[in-house]
């Protein structure tokens, strides 16, 4: 009886390994990574640098909602820093006045993802 058992986990063992080959799609081996840029942030003039910070809802995760935002935000013409705290649901960015201003930046955030998902609230600048 012990053998049995014994050829009967080895037997299970054996199938499981064998059903999880993984096969490499050929397609995928011909694709190269995309190339990401970093944007080069201009100087802001003294006098034209504002500091944001709001509260963003509806993110559900630090990597794909927060450095989203945080990211789409970063690129924006103007803008000089952005940071996306999840834990605290909040941003702060830094930007020239000149170029944004609150209701750009909210209309940011709230177009990132389907346009529906995040809410900017206590804008304070």
């Amino acid at each position: 009886m012990k053998i049995t058992k014994i050829i009967a986990v080895a037997a299970i063992a054996g199938l499981t390994l064998a059903g999880c080959k993984k096969e490499v799609d050929k397609n995928l081996a011909n694709i190269k990574p995309v190339e990401t840029t970093t944007k080069e942030h201009k100087a802001i003039a003294p006098e034209n640098v504002q500091t944001a910070s709001f509260e963003i809802e509806g993110m559900t995760c630090a990597m794909g909602c927060a450095k989203t935002i945080e990211k789409e935000l970063s690129n924006l013409d103007g803008v000089e820093k952005a940071a996306v705290d999840f834990d605290k649901k909040t941003a702060t960015v830094t930007f020239d006045k000149t170029i944004q201003n609150s209701e750009s930046l909210t209309r940011v955030v709230q177009a990132t993802g389907d346009g529906k998902t995040y809410k900017v609230s206590n804008f304070k600048s």
